[in-house]
């Protein structure tokens, strides 16, 4: 009979940090990485950033808010020009990185004097995210969505608030598109779209074949030209 290896303490060790590894991954923890320090690359939209960090471009998911689509006209625009204003090209911004999205993008609180995140809720261009709140001080964010309602600032000079943005996504899921077609009846190269923001645009739009490698991203750093990825 073929005797099993005796396992040693090193052997045991090494055998519980994998499971605490896969634990991590499994449940992502309140904070992941604290106080990275990166810079403003460029701003997809009311609640998504481009940042660069040691050298790499990241896709940064703004947490604990829900900003309105960009197609939720006027809003969509005020919340993106909103965060522009907040957060300019080139701006050092540190983030308190939570998890990582199923699209791949760090999903984190962002720092530059204040907490953004916090700033777009109080002033009434993003609510707070309540399905996921965990891990952010919640009461802060439901606090500053109060005075932003009473104050009728933003997306609250609409009696009640516009449509918030979770179900306007889930509204334009629901709608069928027939078969053969795209939304608009046209389809696009990557090539000929004019920026990374207006690529992920047309993605929400329903251009789902832009997103080739299923990342989450339309057309994704090779899609596009150097200088508009940026």
């Amino acid at each position: 009979m073929k005797r099993l290896p005796v396992q040693t303490p090193a052997m045991a060790r090494k055998f519980l940090l994998g499971v605490v590894a896969l634990a991590a991954m499994a449940w992502p923890a309140e904070v992941v990485a604290q106080g990275v320090k990166t810079t403003v690359l460029s701003i997809g939209d009311g609640d998504t950033i481009r940042v660069r960090q040691a050298g790499k471009a990241l896709t940064v998911r703004l947490a604990c808010i829900d900003a309105p689509e960009t197609v939720q006209t006027p809003h969509g625009q005020q919340g993106r020009s909103y965060l522009q204003q907040r957060l300019p090209i080139g701006r050092e911004v540190i983030l308190n990185i939570k998890t990582t999205d199923r699209y791949g993008r760090s999903v984190a609180e962002a720092f530059s004097g204040v907490n953004i995140n916090l700033a777009l809720v109080e002033d009434g261009q993003a609510f707070a995210y309540r399905q996921y709140l965990r891990g952010c001080d919640a009461k802060a964010y439901l606090a500053a969505e109060d005075r932003a309602s009473r104050a009728r600032l933003g997306v609250w000079q609409v009696p009640g608030g516009i449509t918030r943005p979770w179900d306007f996504r889930r509204g334009r899921r629901s709608a069928v598109i027939p078969d053969g077609t795209t939304p608009g009846g046209r389809r696009y190269r990557c090539s000929e779209i004019s920026s990374f923001a207006k690529a992920q645009e047309l993605l929400r739009q329903g251009h789902s074949y832009l997103d080739g490698n299923g990342d989450g991203e339309a057309c994704g750093s090779k899609g596009l030209p150097a200088e508009l990825v940026d």
